[in-house]
């Protein structure tokens, strides 16, 4: 029989202590795979999440959203394996976090909608551009009703937002009249229960609550955006710490292969290969 002495449990206390100082994570690493970021990108990552776990039921995938910045982060610090990004990874990010590795998975068009009961049809960039910027601010403006807009965007730190004043805003700010919203899912709702309203949604989000406008007569499609006329694309990042491995590389192995592919087609956005 085994003598307990003082001894013994101090040597024991000091283990414990020792294995309570061993990061969780390290514990998990090719048996769970944590994502965070944009909110574009996350039900697409479930998606492919769900896919990837019935392949391999020995590895579990978690997904949470926080916005595009926060995925940027996450991945640059290493409090995710995969942070996600609805936009390209900024300069300074990459100076911040110099070891990050992005991989494009899909791309995805921004859709300019509108309550449904809004008469207007198509708007040059131009005019979104002054719609956004509160330079217009009725809709007779730009051959509708004499009725205010409703203006209706994303929130600092969205990837949906910094794609949309890259590729439409240009040098103009956002209207500080404008409401803003924490999620594509929430701007949908909005803007299908708002009349008068306008805002920018991603393709995948698109459904009959809301109205697509076209711009400059092309209409918001995949097939619009994929064959490169429809104006406003942008790419869905998932970005590792570094270069990716073990359960991680498996994962977006599988995101770009055929049948991930294929899901990424599914769920309405763009294909890259």
């Amino acid at each position: 029989m085994h003598k307990i002495t003082a001894a013994s449990i101090l040597k024991a206390a000091v283990f414990t202590a020792a294995l309570a100082l061993v990061p969780l994570k390290s514990a998990g690493a090719d048996t769970e795979i944590t994502l965070f970021g944009s909110t574009t990108v996350q039900p697409l990552a479930e998606k492919l999440g769900e896919a990837f776990e019935a392949l391999h039921s020995d590895i579990m995938v978690t997904v949470g959203g926080g916005g595009s910045s926060v995925g940027v982060k996450a991945a640059g610090e290493g409090t995710a394996d995969i942070g996600m990004a609805s936009r390209e990874v900024k300069e300074s990010e990459f100076q911040e976090f110099p070891g990050i590795v992005v991989h494009t998975i899909a791309r995805d068009g921004i859709a300019i909608v509108a309550h449904p009961g809004v008469s207007v049809s198509n708007l040059t960039v131009e005019q979104v551009r002054q719609i956004f910027s509160g330079e217009i601010s009725n809709w007779s403006g730009v051959g509708g009703p004499n009725q205010v807009i409703v203006v209706i965007a994303r929130e600092e730190g969205s990837g949906t937002r910094a794609a949309f004043e890259e590729l439409v805003m240009d040098e103009a700010l956002i209207t500080s009249g404008a409401i803003l919203l924490p999620s594509n899912g929430a701007v949908r709702t909005s803007v299908s229960t708002t009349p008068n309203s306008i805002a920018f949604l991603s393709f995948g989000y698109l459904d009959p609550s809301v109205r697509g406008l076209s711009i400059e007569g092309i209409e918001p499609s995949v097939s619009n955006a994929k064959t490169g006329i429809y104006p406003v694309v942008r790419p869905l990042n998932m970005i590792t710490p570094g270069p990716a491995g073990g359960a991680a590389a498996r994962f977006l192995e599988f995101i770009m292969s055929p049948d991930g592919q294929a899901i990424v087609s599914s769920e309405g956005y763009i294909s890259v290969i």
